[in-house]
């Protein structure tokens, strides 16, 4: 889907802007008819770094039109960015097999050089092995003798493993087999990088012990605008306490390292006896229907809805503030930006267990996790607090107070103070 940008008047540079920064990510460009495309999450991302750098070099995969992705991205012009006039885009080839890695590699390395040479920080995202540019550019700042950051967003090898029973013979045992020089090749590139960017507590603990100096981190696009006022809270709160059905919801991609089959099943089991439920997925996702089969199986019609996909971001920040629990069911060791979100629009946590989720409630609370994999425990648990509303009513107070520390300006006024500071 494409969506033109709110704004589209180049701003000033700001007081605070200085410096270079090159992001060498995995993040897809495509080519539209006004040029370059790019999704609204890192658009958004692009504007906040270029309220802290003079100039935002960015390097991300192109996909050309037999390889585009069969997503529902929300694509931006990014000569519509308002920052556009500091931004420079360097196109990097799709190269996930060896033969097209070995036919751009000295090509692109080259490019990422001189990149590299010219900028006054560095920061670089990896997650896998053939075709991951952003290590390339780790392994070349390194033979400069530069300093560079790394950034992870989730732990990849935990995440193939997995999710490998979803593919076929001949891939699963390809990852195997290259599985363990994954981990040391990420180990390896984290020990010469002079900062440590890590998504997430999972991310984090995995990581952090081989960096000489790591940081936890939030990639997040809420604003303070964006957080549950006290009057809808109240509201909230009120309809919770009047024993009317309680509210469930969950945002993301119906797809195997989502478990949204067990999302079903957990909600097919508190609901038996129980009629006040109303739950809704959004989002599309190659299991969707799998899931309306299990719907239709379990006589759940009227309480489970498939919303697919939705891309306003007001109306989908709205369904979460209507709702008073977010049900997820994650597979693998990421760091899920739904959870952030759910959490600033006054929806309580109620999943499975991961590092991740405790984080995000540690302090002020506001969530209700169960082990992972364990079904029959998050269908109890939902049936809890169904019963309880005054601990339904607390549980969604704080996780409120909860979603209050997670603003999109400060996080990224932070991670450019670091790397101004150590890449």
């Amino acid at each position: 889907m494409l969506q033109k940008a709110a704004l589209t008047v180049h701003a000033p540079i700001s007081d605070q802007a200085t410096g270079s920064v090159l992001f060498v990510t995995a993040v897809r460009l495509r080519r539209g008819p006004r040029g370059l495309q790019l999704d609204d999450q890192t658009s958004a991302g692009l504007v906040r770094h270029a309220e802290n750098f003079r100039q935002v070099k960015f390097a991300g995969i192109v996909l050309e039109g037999d390889r585009e992705e069969n997503t529902s991205t929300t694509w931006i012009d990014v000569v519509d960015l308002p920052c556009y006039d500091q931004l420079k885009f360097i196109e990097l080839p799709f190269a996930y097999k060896a033969k097209d890695f070995a036919r751009t590699y000295r090509k692109t390395r080259a490019s990422l050089k001189e990149e590299i040479r010219s900028a006054d920080h560095l920061c670089f995202t990896v997650g896998y092995l053939i075709g991951d540019w952003g290590a390339i550019a780790a392994l070349e700042a390194n033979a400069q003798g530069r300093k560079f950051a790394i950034w992870f967003d989730r732990v990849e090898h935990d995440v193939i493993l997995r999710t490998l029973s979803a593919h076929r013979l001949r891939r699963r045992i390809k990852e195997r087999a290259t599985l363990p020089l994954m981990k040391w090749y990420h180990r390896y590139l984290i020990g010469r990088s002079t900062l440590g960017l890590f998504q997430g507590r999972d991310t984090y603990d995995t990581y952090s012990g081989a960096s000489s100096n790591p940081h936890c981190m939030y990639d997040v696009h809420t604003q303070e605008t964006d957080q549950i006022n006290e009057h809808t809270l109240d509201q909230k709160i009120e309809r919770i306490l009047s024993l009317a059905p309680i509210r469930v919801s969950y945002v993301g991609r119906a797809a195997p390292m989502k478990g949204p089959e067990d999302w079903v099943s957990a909600l097919a089991i508190a609901a038996q006896g129980n009629p006040s439920i109303e739950a809704c997925w959004t989002g599309d996702g190659p299991l969707l229907d799998v899931m309306e089969e299990m719907i239709q199986k379990n006589h759940l019609q009227d309480k489970v809805k498939l919303a697919g996909y939705v891309g306003d971001r007001e109306a989908l920040l709205q369904a979460l503030r209507d709702s008073d629990i977010f049900v997820f069911c994650h597979k693998t060791a990421e760091s899920p930006r739904c959870l952030i979100e759910a959490l600033v629009c006054g929806s309580a946590l109620v999943g499975y267990h991961s590092p991740y989720a405790e984080d995000l409630v540690s302090e002020h609370g506001g969530g209700a996790l169960v082990p992972r994999d364990d079904i029959e425990a998050l269908g109890r648990q939902i049936t809890e607090l169904n019963n309880d509303r005054a601990k339904l009513a607390q549980l969604v107070s704080a996780a409120a107070i909860s979603g209050k520390r997670f603003d999109e300006r400060s996080i990224y006024q932070r991670r450019a103070t670091l790397l101004k500071s150590y890449a």
